[in-house]
């Protein structure tokens, strides 16, 4: 999460929402991404998916068995979709999300009826991650 939350703070320092995530495989990060939204003008330009499709590139394949996504903030709608068709083993977030959260604020996407479910595990540095946040949209509107 250590990663992530550079990642994130690399982000901010573009002008970009403050959002890092890394995929790991035994150990190894293999993808890294952090949120491009404004500089790529992409909608689809979230962290994870950076670092899902890095992974993806890294390990030769789609199919990411026995991997982990560690992302500073709970995934959108979105990214929970990619990482269920990605079978990423397990999602470790920072801070909650009130607003897009579907790991368990809005909704739990993973409790679904899908054909895989992600083990999740949230607060990993969670005041960290949440405080760089808030630090961003503070600098933002003043």
């Amino acid at each position: 999460m250590r990663e992530a939350l550079a990642l994130a703070a690399a982000a901010a320092e573009e002008g970009e929402v403050p959002i890092g995530c890394v995929v790991v495989k035994d150990g190894a990060i293999v993808g890294r991404g952090r949120n491009r939204r404004e500089l790529g003008k992409n909608a689809l330009y979230h962290a994870e998916i950076m670092a899902i499709d890095e992974a993806c590139k890294t390990l030769g394949g789609w199919r990411l068995f026995g991997c982990e996504l560690y992302v500073t903030l709970e995934p959108c709608p979105m990214c929970a979709g990619a990482i269920i068709n990605a079978r990423i083993d397990k999602v470790c977030f920072g801070a909650h999300d009130p607003k897009a959260g579907s790991c368990g604020s809005l909704i739990n996407l993973f409790e679904l009826p899908y054909n895989h479910k992600p083990a999740v595990e949230s607060g990993i540095l969670g005041e960290e991650c949440a405080e760089l946040l808030k630090n961003f949209f503070k600098k933002l509107r003043s």
